[in-house]
């Protein structure tokens, strides 16, 4: 049965309109997405095909373009409308720091990390660069790998903070394994870049952790 034979309350855009996307079901907010179905599927069919496949919405948004592209209904425009939205919903939480000082809502600052980093594969080690009213001038990917002595480099740490004229920064690397406890690598390093940005006068306002859906502060833990 095509979804404009459905009661009007069971439609995903007449639910959205109606009661705010919070009400739909992932398959609902993937079909608004989708736009319509294939081959005799309804757009909420398939979108609930594809989430059965890959397992969930966020194993599917994680999937490279081959293993979309082997799926019935996904070709180069729905997918490039799937990568879309979630760079959409990155750029989101970008504004949000933008628009007032970070650490006055440090839950937009973690929701932002989480957003730019739970997903990796590897290790990077990011810095947000921020004012002296401590509001975003930029945020930046500085080094990818394990984070130790040897994948992060101070110097290039301060020349980046020099370049951006920022009065304080805010660490943040993630954990593929999802393991949110720092190590002793992550603390040594830590207390390096702050030994040395404090001879500039840059203050490091904290450090996060990302790991599968939470973040951990070293300054709410006393580490910093």
């Amino acid at each position: 049965m095509s979804i404009r034979q459905w009661p009007v309350h069971a439609r995903p855009r007449e639910k959205l309109l109606e009661h705010g996307a919070r009400a739909l079901t992932d398959v609902e907010l993937l079909a608004l997405l989708l736009g319509s179905g294939d081959r005799g599927h309804s757009a909420v069919e398939l979108a609930g095909t594809l989430i059965g496949h890959f397992g969930s919405l966020r194993e599917l948004l994680l999937a490279d373009r081959a293993r979309c592209f082997d799926q019935r209904g996904v070709g180069p425009a729905r997918y490039a409308t799937l990568q879309a939205a979630v760079e959409l919903s990155r750029r989101h939480f970008h504004e949000c720091l933008r628009s007032g000082p970070a650490l006055a809502a440090p839950e937009a600052t973690r929701t932002f990390l989480l957003a730019q980093l739970r997903d990796r594969p590897y290790e990077v080690f990011c810095c947000l660069y921020l004012d002296n009213r401590h509001r975003l001038i930029s945020f930046e990917e500085l080094f990818r790998g394990t984070i130790d002595r040897a994948g992060v480099h101070p110097r290039e740490v301060l020349r980046q903070t020099l370049a951006h004229n920022a009065a304080a920064v805010i660490f943040a690397h993630n954990h593929p394994s999802g393991v949110l406890e720092p190590s002793q690598a992550d603390e040594l390093i830590t207390r390096r870049l702050q030994e040395a940005l404090s001879l500039l006068e840059v203050r490091v306002l904290d450090h996060f952790i990302v790991g599968d859906g939470r973040c951990f502060s070293f300054c709410e833990h006393g580490l910093l």
